[in-house]
């Protein structure tokens, strides 16, 4: 039997790379590491704001992989990813998308939010994510081979999920899966505090009315408070506006345009900042 070697890591970053910081709250890491070891593709699940996103960017850079991210949204479709004919200086030449370039390349591609996506882009993920691991291009007639180099993954969140907008069985199961939520208080105020730059017993409070605000999804509000809010809300803080104009800006009016559901999030915000 031939056997397979696992990917050569690539090489590491330069001294003074810039590597996005993340707060590990589980074997994420580690997890991640396997799949890219054996080739497998990977699926990220979670509310939004709670790091799906920063963490493939803080693996890509620690490992030193080019990193392609794909925001996907409604009219997102197969030819955007894989690439299609354009007309240049009077001719017409093949563009690869970013999921070709990836194929082609070697690297990590990254789908957020895949669920947003046209429903043919799963049909054209599906020969990447078994052990065929090929990207068939029926306009140029190419059928690519993933490198070892090459890594697929997609983030969703399934607190969206609907009878329109959801991601089939038949696609979940051909992805290791990790689950994300938000980080535990400690954890979570001590990121804010290194990001925003204020101090962690102002950071504190804010996060507090992050997780009080967090139990009212689904009632009056749709989602959570991502940890990134509380990072604005704190940046603003530590640039000297007042606490009151910098939770109203950063924290209760991106949760709600609804004028008395915003008023009762006021009402939350005064009871726990006091």
């Amino acid at each position: 039997m031939n056997m397979i070697s696992p990917p050569p890591l690539a090489a590491p970053p330069a001294d003074g790379f810039d590597i996005p910081a993340y707060s590990a709250s589980g074997n994420e890491r580690a997890l991640f590491e396997k799949a890219w070891e054996k080739r497998l593709p990977l699926l990220l699940k979670g509310p939004t704001g709670s790091g799906k996103t920063r963490f493939i960017g803080h693996m890509a850079a620690s490992l030193g992989l080019p990193l392609f991210t794909v925001a996907c949204h409604d009219d997102l479709s197969a030819a955007d990813l894989t690439g299609r004919h354009l007309l240049k200086g009077g001719e017409t030449v093949w563009v690869d998308g970013p999921l070709t370039r990836a194929v082609r390349e070697g690297g990590l591609c990254y789908l957020d939010e895949i669920v947003e996506a046209r429903k043919d882009v799963a049909v054209v993920l599906h020969p990447l994510t078994d052990d065929r691991r090929i990207l068939p291009l029926e306009r140029t007639g190419e059928l690519l081979s993933a490198p070892p180099a090459f890594m697929l993954a997609v983030s969703y969140n399934p607190g969206y999920q609907n009878l329109l907008k959801n991601l089939k069985p038949s696609t979940r199961q051909r992805f290791v899966s990790i689950s994300f939520d938000f980080l535990p208080r400690n954890k979570e105020i001590g990121v804010v505090a290194q990001e925003s730059g204020l101090d962690e017993s102002a950071v504190a409070p804010l996060v507090d009315l992050a997780r009080r605000l967090r139990g009212l999804k689904g009632q009056d509000i749709e989602e959570g408070v991502s940890t990134r809010l509380i990072v604005y809300a704190a940046s603003l803080i530590a640039a000297g506006l007042p606490r009151q104009e910098a939770v109203m800006a950063a924290i209760i009016e991106p949760l709600t345009d609804e004028p008395e559901v915003r008023a009762g999030l006021v009402e939350v915000a005064r009871a726990v900042l006091g």
